[in-house]
């Protein structure tokens, strides 16, 4: 069974119910939010989320599902205009053995520039290796808090970066 993190309240519903000042939505659809990420661990970073509270891949509808993919596909379109990246990640997370780290589905579209301190994948889990991650164990949270201050950003530059991706979004 899949092990999922607990987060009680559920940072993703929260922002929808709006009670979470850091979000910026770029993209809408019956089923789907894209937002910017409060962490721009990448400048750009997105995630699309689910309307309804589900925790894994398993969980989506097809209709779900289908939603997910196209919003993806249409934020990365507008990633591209706006920052004509080298690559655009996409990844998302079930369980907290794949680095999930809240219990509401979401999918993560990254635009990848030269310079990235990343590695190959989302930053939890690039630098397990060099961490010394056992085989077998989820993440560890403890260093957390110093990787999302180092790019956490204002409100008003979320903001900023969500509208100027929303301008590129295709028509």
């Amino acid at each position: 069974m899949i092990e999922l993190p607990v987060r009680d309240p559920c940072d993703l519903c929260e922002g929808m119910a709006g009670r979470e000042e850091r979000w910026a939505i770029i993209d809408e659809s019956e089923h789907t939010l894209t937002v910017i990420n409060p962490w721009q661990f990448e400048v750009g970073q997105c995630c699309v989320i689910t309307r309804r509270h589900v925790a894994t891949l398993l969980d989506l509808s097809r209709e779900e599902c289908a939603t997910v993919l196209a919003s993806a596909k249409r934020v990365a379109e507008a990633l591209v205009k706006t920052y004509e990246p080298l690559g655009i990640l996409t990844f998302q997370n079930n369980g907290v053995y794949s680095g999930q780290e809240t219990p509401h589905f979401h999918f993560h579209v990254v635009p990848r520039q030269k310079g990235s301190d990343w590695g190959i994948g989302p930053p939890q889990l690039a630098t397990f290796d060099g961490a010394g991650r056992q085989r077998g164990t989820p993440h560890d949270p403890g260093g957390d808090v110093q990787r999302r201050e180092r790019v956490q950003v204002s409100a008003r530059q979320l903001a900023e970066t969500a509208n100027r991706i929303r301008s590129n979004l295709p028509k």
